[in-house]
């Protein structure tokens, strides 16, 4: 399931941050300075993230790269391409002497 997956990285992800902003607006001062209240939280939503978010990030990457594996497998590649217009063009029967272009008569040198 990789909507569950990726919506649960981003919901917490989400949470990391709002929850510490929502802490420190509380406070007067930091009312008056909300960037700086953002930046705060920002910082604190990475480091908290980073430490306790590891196993929904791993479970996404690794939906991500399951659902990219099977998109390249699905693709046709240039080679496959390549090799199936040859097979084609060689069971194709008689048509070498067709696919030369016609020769014109040199004219006679005077």
């Amino acid at each position: 399931m990789r909507a569950r997956s990726a919506l649960l990285y981003t919901v917490l992800r989400l949470a990391a941050f709002l929850v510490p902003f929502g802490v420190m607006m509380l406070f007067p001062v930091m009312r008056e300075y909300y960037w700086l209240s953002a930046i705060f939280a920002a910082l604190i939503g990475l480091s908290l993230s980073t430490l306790f978010l590891r196993r929904p990030l791993a479970d996404m990457t690794a939906d991500l790269a399951a659902g990219r594996g099977e998109r390249s497998a699905r693709r046709v590649s240039d080679e496959q391409v390549e090799d199936a217009a040859t097979d084609i063009s060689a069971d194709e029967p008689g048509d070498d002497e067709a696919s030369t272009p016609p020769t014109t008569p040199s004219s006679p040198a005077a």
